[in-house]
This record gives C-alpha cells, sequence and structure tokens, in this order.
C-alpha cells in the first residue's frame, strides 16, 4: 500500500507568463513561416526562453545572432528586445525582407531617446549592461548621447561634463523597488533632470512583481519559471527574496530538486513575461507526482493589453 503524499498548497500568482509583447512576438514569427515559407531566420532569440525558441525551431525558424548568419534572399525577424538602428539599414542595403517584432513599449522608449537627444539632452539610461534590450535603446541614437545607470552606487558616483540638459530613461524589465531607488539618486544629484512622460517599466513587468509580492509573504518558497537570460524573470526571484522568501529560477519542470521542498508546505509559483502556461502546467503535474496539490490562483490585476501585427502579417 502506497504511503499518502505530503500535502502542497500551490499559490499561484496571476498575471503570469506571456506578456502581450512576446505573444505578438511569437505570433510574427509564426505568421512570416507561412507567409514566406521555411526557412525564415530570426536574428537573436526571438524571446529569452528555450522552450519558446525550440518550439519555433521545429516549425522552420533559424535563430542566429548577426546579418551576416543570414543568407541572401530569405526573411528575416527582429527580436522582442529591439535592435540598433544600423541593423534595419544594413538588412536594407542587403534587400532583405525583415520584420520587426520589437515590443511596442520598447520601441516607445527608442522613439523618446531619439526625441531628447534631438532636443540637446544627454540620457542617464537605467539598465543592464550588455542586454539586447540596452543594447537595442543606444543604438538608436549616436555614440556619447547616453550614459549607462545599472545601480544606486552608478548614480551616486556618476561624473559628467555638463548637467545643465539631462533626461533618464529605464529599460521595460527591471525591478521596480530597485528602479525607484536609482531615480531618487538621480533626482537628489540633478534636480532639474527631465523624466519620461510615463513610466517606462511595462505594464507586465509590475503586474508580475506585484503578484510575486502578493504570495511571496504566505510562501515558505517559490519557483519562477523562466529562462536565466531573461530579465523580467530574474527579477521576479529578487521581489521574492526581498521579501524573505527562499525563490529558485526553473525553466522546466525537469530542473525541480525535491530536496529544495522540504519542510515546504506552502509553494507559490509563477512564470516571466516569455515562458508559456504550457511550462507552468507541467511544473505542477510533476509536483503532483510527489504531493498532494492544492491550487490557489491569486489574482492581482486583470491584462487585457493587445499589440496589431505589422502591417502585411494581419491577413496572412
Amino acid at each position: 500500500m502506497n504511503a499518502p503524499k505530503t500535502p502542497l498548497t500551490l499559490m499561484i500568482a496571476a498575471p503570469r507568463g506571456f506578456c502581450a509583447g512576446v505573444d505578438r512576438a511569437i505570433r510574427i514569427v509564426e505568421l512570416a513561416i507561412e507567409k514566406y515559407g521555411a526557412p525564415v531566420y530570426v536574428r537573436h532569440e526571438i524571446v529569452h526562453n528555450r522552450y519558446v525558441v525550440d518550439t519555433l525551431k521545429a516549425k522552420g525558424a533559424v535563430f542566429v545572432e548577426t546579418l551576416n548568419d543570414v543568407p541572401d534572399g530569405v526573411p528575416v525577424v527582429f527580436s522582442a528586445h529591439g535592435v540598433p538602428k544600423a541593423v534595419p539599414h544594413k538588412a536594407e542595403e542587403r534587400g532583405l525582407d525583415y520584420l520587426d517584432a520589437t515590443c511596442p513599449l520598447v520601441s516607445k522608449v527608442h522613439r523618446q531617446a531619439e526625441r531628447l537627444v534631438e532636443k540637446g539632452a544627454h540620457i542617464l539610461f537605467i539598465g543592464h549592461r550588455g542586454h539586447p534590450e540596452v543594447v537595442g535603446t543606444f543604438g538608436q541614437v549616436p555614440e556619447g548621447a547616453m550614459t549607462l545607470v545599472e545601480t544606486s552606487e552608478d548614480a551616486r558616483s556618476l561624473e559628467l561634463a555638463d548637467t545643465s540638459n539631462l533626461a533618464f530613461l529605464t529599460q521595460t524589465t527591471l525591478s521596480v523597488d530597485d528602479t525607484r531607488e536609482i531615480i531618487e539618486e538621480l533626482r537628489a544629484r540633478f534636480p532639474g533632470i527631465a523624466a519620461p512622460r510615463s513610466e517606462d517599466i511595462c505594464y507586465a513587468t509590475s503586474n508580475r512583481q506585484d503578484a510575486v509580492k502578493a504570495i511571496a509573504s504566505s510562501c515558505d518558497a517559490v519557483f519562477v519559471i523562466g529562462a536565466p537570460n531573461s530579465s523580467n524573470s530574474l527579477r521576479l526571484v529578487e521581489v521574492a527574496e526581498r521579501y524573505g522568501t527562499d525563490a529558485r529560477l526553473i525553466q522546466r519542470a525537469e530542473e525541480i530538486d525535491f530536496d529544495w521542498l522540504e519542510g515546504v508546505a506552502t509553494l507559490g509559483i509563477t512564470a516571466g513575461a516569455s515562458a508559456p502556461e504550457v511550462l507552468v502546467r507541467e511544473v505542477v503535474e510533476k509536483l503532483g507526482e510527489r504531493f498532494a496539490i492544492e491550487e490557489r490562483e491569486v489574482e492581482t490585476t486583470q491584462e487585457r493589453m493587445l499589440f496589431k501585427l505589422p502591417r502585411g502579417l494581419e491577413a496572412a
């Protein structure tokens, strides 16, 4: 006779998983394959999730890091993170058909950067060095027009030759709390610094962090389903830990180490904005093999955001 399973309460955060920008980017690749036929090349991972990338590869997508890896005569899609201006220019020079899957909220930051530089401002950009979104945003303006600020310490130690016309912008997938601290430091040092008209951190990033805040203090541990190169997923781990709750980033159910769950009676679960719901269900099913699961969804807000597809794909 089998021993009874140990009870485990799952507090599943909502919103979680795919946001409108990720949905749009994936759909662009799928529709491009339908329209042009395979292969369709994609510059950089369309979103930071291995499951999504492998699923699109199986449909005919080929992922590359530079346009030099794209053969002549085939279509190419730019990732949701955005690309420097030089990339579409190079594609045009080569006569490549391209589709831009940049998240519209990232594109909004690009347009803000361009307008600020046109007005002579120097931009302090809050973000993580090397992240594709940061690289893409810096590539919208002339070299030297923007300075990267990663931490509050960076903001405190910043030395600028001219502070008469400053503005700040931010990466869309940052920690809301950490970014607030950096902005406060910048405003203290540079009282005249111009702010964006609305917050650059995207609605989905903020909503997912708020949802984790709503469950973290009631949980013994939290699983964040997402990729290690996903900025918004890593921020969810940090949010849970800030509330004193042990948090683990996992990509798939197979990464669960059940030793982590020793003494855990209530487990929080969320997913980064590039992680599909199928991976959440996979994790729940895996936990159900070992535990007697009780699921509770904790919803903090509803998301109804939709983004239009690029012209030419809408009727594909």
